[in-house]
């Protein structure tokens, strides 16, 4: 029974840290010279948990850096406002192709888990999306040599039973037999494993947003703000919505 106790309260605990993941949206559009706007969360989306701006757990995520990566690899540094459960910002669009959106945070204070069986471990979050001007979708941008990277080479634009191909990196290296969920609202998920070519394909067969997640324990040891830890916990997602 104590055990059962301890393990219901690290997972209640862990909502506030590596349960949680960051998710940015933006619409999967735009169009030339107009702005675009892009909205940073931070939760559970398939439990319709949204963390609010200013409390606790979202201030210990909240120093991330956000960028607009233009279809020649040119990058913007966004700047963020608050607002109510998110953080938001925007870009304008200046040339045709895929634009992709960058939130990045390896600046997240070291956690102690060892009474809950887990460890010492800091957490480095790294997600995206992807903005389609015009109607030549081209893959999405990996700039995560530290970390995760999902990578969206589909050959054409997401539609609703359609099909999405996700290329995953780690450390800039392919990805093998690396395990990847995909979140849906109201708990439906799905668990597949990249092939040897680091892709993986998920059928889209609803009008809904989709999130993407994929985490990895990195395995060595360090040190961060005078803390000691354990392990890296790696987490990255990739966000899109059929309307």
């Amino acid at each position: 029974m104590k055990k059962l106790f301890l393990l219901f309260t690290f997972l209640v605990l862990s909502t506030n840290s590596f349960a949680h993941y960051l998710w940015v949206e933006t619409n999967a559009t735009g169009k030339l010279n107009q702005k675009q706007d892009v909205k940073i969360f931070y939760g559970e989306y398939t439990y319709g948990l949204q963390e609010k701006v200013g409390e606790d757990a979202f201030n210990s995520v909240k120093k991330f850096t956000v960028w607009a990566v233009a279809p020649n690899g040119e990058k913007t540094k966004l700047e963020v406002q608050p607002s109510d459960f998110f953080y938001q910002t925007s870009f304008t669009p200046k040339t045709n192709g895929t634009y992709t959106i960058v939130v990045n945070n390896n600046e997240i204070d070291v956690v102690d888990y060892t009474q809950y069986n887990y460890g010492i471990f800091k957490t480095h979050y790294h997600c995206l999306a992807k903005v389609e001007v015009g109607n030549k979708p081209s893959e999405t941008a990996s700039i995560n040599p530290e970390g995760i990277t999902i990578v969206d080479v589909s050959k054409k634009v997401h539609a609703e039973n359609g099909e999405v191909t996700l290329k995953i990196f780690y450390k800039g290296e392919i990805a093998k037999e690396q395990e990847v969920d995909l979140f849906v609202k109201d708990l439906w998920t799905k668990k597949v494993k990249t092939d040897a070519d680091g892709l993986v394909k998920f059928n889209l067969p609803f009008k809904t947003k989709y999130i993407i997640e994929v985490t990895k324990k990195e395995e060595v040891p360090g040190k961060y703000n005078g803390k000691e830890y354990q392990f890296i916990f790696h987490s990255s997602s990739y966000t899109f919505t059929l309307k």
